[in-house]
């Protein structure tokens, strides 16, 4: 965990990976992972991986910058417009909405859930 008055480089942090679930993954062998920095007024806040792979979600209440990676995500539920995602985009998504993340770079983001 964060302590107060600590930093952290989000870019350098080592974030342990797994494999998705099956029924999670529409192609290729993607994995995933998150370290939980802190917590602010009862919400998380992290650093959370994708390598390349196309993967589905279903999403929590968040706002997240991307650190690096590149990706597109769909609202398969037809809540939203694809979202093509880079390095300093902020994206926030709402409880519930249906995704598909097509990753093409690994991507590293700090959320707030």
């Amino acid at each position: 965990m964060l302590e107060p008055g600590r930093s952290v480089v989000a870019a350098g942090l080592s974030v342990p990976l797994e494999a998705l679930p099956d029924s999670q993954v529409e192609s290729g062998a993607p994995l995933a992972g998150a370290v939980v920095l802190s917590e602010v007024g009862g919400v998380e806040v992290g650093v959370w991986e994708h390598t390349p792979g196309v993967s589905t979600d279903v999403e929590a209440d968040e706002v997240f910058v991307v650190i690096s990676g590149r990706a597109t995500i769909e609202f398969t539920d037809g809540s939203a417009p694809a979202l093509s995602v880079g390095p300093g985009d902020v994206v926030r998504l709402a409880e519930g909405q249906a995704t598909r993340w097509t990753v093409t770079e690994t991507l590293r983001k700090v959320y707030i859930a």
